[in-house]
């Protein structure tokens, strides 16, 4: 029997389970508070998003060459955030390829709180 496929936003909270709770990374606001602001709903290192959720996708900050690698291979996509052109260290990620959303994650977690 097929395992159930999850939801982006399922996927999301299982990386906010377990790297929500590491030092100086912020979880995403309550799901259905009043008022939303930008990246109220991302995972953050030190103030500066690492992870978000955007159209149906997961989003990654990762180093530029790491980006490439996973648009390369095929696992991501460019991120261009609606402006028309790819921003070189943010990689969108597919609902379906889940698998790996963790260690990226993580990598993501920390290429973003090593930086200053």
């Amino acid at each position: 029997m097929k395992a159930k496929r999850r939801t982006v936003e399922e996927g999301f909270a299982a990386i906010v389970e377990v790297l929500g709770e590491r030092p100086g990374v912020t979880a995403p606001d309550a799901a259905g508070a009043s008022v939303r602001k930008f990246g109220s709903s991302a995972l953050r290192v030190r103030g500066r998003i690492f992870a978000m959720v955007t159209g149906g996708r997961l989003v990654l900050k990762l180093p530029a060459e790491r980006v490439a690698e996973l648009v390369e291979a095929g696992e991501g996509e460019p991120y261009d955030a609606g402006k028309g052109r790819p921003l070189k260290e943010w990689v969108s990620l597919e609902p379906g390829r889940q698998d790996n959303w963790l260690g990226l994650a993580t990598e993501a977690l920390k290429f973003v709180g090593s930086r200053r």
